[in-house]
């Protein structure tokens, strides 16, 4: 019985958001009670686990998350992501502009959220195109692999946080492992699947070519935007080395555990780009308040569609199906990591959203990782990979390739689609050659 409403919980979640056309939030939200009613709890106990299971999916990852938002805009509005690609294309010439658009993937990445991402470097790539007449797939596809691993696999992303706050990782050795884990991904799906493109021939809008950069004058220093983007992986990664190396209660441990706090370091990195990307560029505070404004509700959609999955999983363990599933899934022939990795691999397929992939994942399997063994970190990284894997009509960055690029459906389905399965696959391989060693 409590396995067959897990199986139609899923289902008609994937009726409404696939089918009906449902927001994501609002197909949550029919059928986390749906579930508590069928399972036979009260009205009242169904509403209070609504209410209870929002409160904890929103209230670890809400600062996070919008701290993160507003430093993706600072780093995006201010010209640093384009300071940045320059600088790496300089550095690696003409003859490396696949490694160098992947690095500025990676680096960029890391605090802009995906659709941003691609939103303000796919007219940089299609601007540096255009100068230098180098193939476009062969530099794009490294960039766009960057950029899902990172949005995928590494925290302040909203998949890795949220799921890292289900599990109880340490979102410190999270970003370690994810590292670790994402750069043989992107070297996959990035110049390496993108030597095999070489037939594809793109045929972007030509009013894509019209994106005119900001002139080099107006651009903040390299250091500048590198340090306002790096420093928060810094100060987490920094935190979880002290942590290992320093007993508790050490005072530069305490200290390190509150600059390493995710939602900490992304305020200081917020507060320093603030200065050095804006008001020393002669920026008012007016103005980055109102740029700051926006990028805030650019990200409410993701976190009412944390709030759902919560609720989701909330009345899932309410109605004992999450410890009933745990159950059965403790005498699976597959390993916890692969079992993660596949389920949210299936929902990825048939939903389209990486996120809600992840999120949906991370609420099923949250009871039966605690009683696996299984690194909680490691559980993180591989829900991560397995949430890209994929990515074919029903997801909206398969389209946004395809329109950019100027592609057909069935060569964006070689290239992009191909490119995702890949960074998914092997970062799998990744997850279990790392949990080998760890």
């Amino acid at each position: 019985m409590l396995l067959a409403l897990a199986l139609g919980a899923i289902a008609l979640l994937l009726i409404l958001i696939s089918v009906l056309r449902l927001s994501p939030f609002l197909a949550f939200m029919i059928t986390a009670p749906a579930v508590g009613f069928a399972a036979g709890l009260a009205p009242q106990a169904v509403f209070s686990a609504l209410e209870t299971g929002i409160g904890k999916a929103l209230g670890p990852v809400t600062a996070v998350l919008c701290i993160g938002a507003m430093l993706g805009k600072l780093i995006a509005g201010s010209g640093g992501a384009q300071r940045i690609t320059e600088a790496m294309t300089r550095a690696l010439g003409m003859q490396r502009l696949p490694w160098a658009m992947m690095i500025t993937g990676f680096v960029v990445g890391i605090p802009l959220f995906y659709n941003v991402g691609f939103v303000i470097l796919v007219p940089l790539l299609f601007t540096l195109q255009a100068a230098t007449r180098q193939p476009l797939l062969p530099m794009g596809i490294p960039l766009l692999a960057a950029l899902s691993v990172t949005h995928g696999y590494l925290p302040p992303h909203p998949a890795p946080v949220y799921i890292a706050d289900v599990f109880q990782a340490d979102l410190g050795l999270t970003l370690l492992y994810g590292f670790i884990v994402a750069v043989p991904a992107v070297l996959a799906g990035g110049p390496w699947f993108a030597q095999r493109l070489g037939r594809l021939q793109p045929r972007p809008d030509p009013a894509l070519f019209q994106a005119e950069p900001l002139p080099s004058d107006q651009l903040p220093p390299l250091g500048a935007s590198v340090l306002t983007a790096l420093l928060p992986v810094v100060l987490i990664a920094m935190a979880a080395l002290v942590q290992g190396m320093l007993p508790e209660g050490h005072l530069l441990r305490q200290a390190m555990s509150l600059l390493g706090n995710p939602a900490v370091a992304l305020l200081i990195s917020l507060l320093l780009g603030l200065l050095l990307l804006g008001i020393r560029r002669g920026r008012t505070l007016s103005s980055l308040m109102q740029e700051q404004g926006e990028a805030v509700k650019g990200i409410s959609p993701v976190l009412i569609i944390i709030a759902g999955a919560g609720a989701l999983k909330e009345m899932l363990d309410q109605a004992g199906v999450s410890q009933h599933l745990a159950s059965l899934l403790d005498g699976s022939p597959l390993p916890p990591l692969v079992l993660g990795w596949a389920m949210a691999a299936c929902i990825r397929v048939c939903i389209g959203s990486a996120t809600i992939a992840g999120f949906t994942t991370a609420g099923i399997l949250a009871p039966f990782v605690a009683a696996s063994g299984a690194s909680p970190e490691l559980m993180v990284l591989a829900i991560g990979a397995g949430s890209l894997f994929l990515s074919h009509v029903n997801d909206t960055g398969f389209w946004m390739f395809k329109e950019y690029f100027g592609l057909s459906v069935r060569d964006t389905l070689r290239s992009w689609s191909v490119m995702e399965t890949l960074v998914s696959v092997v970062g799998l391989a990744g997850v279990l050659l790392l949990d080998l060693a760890v």
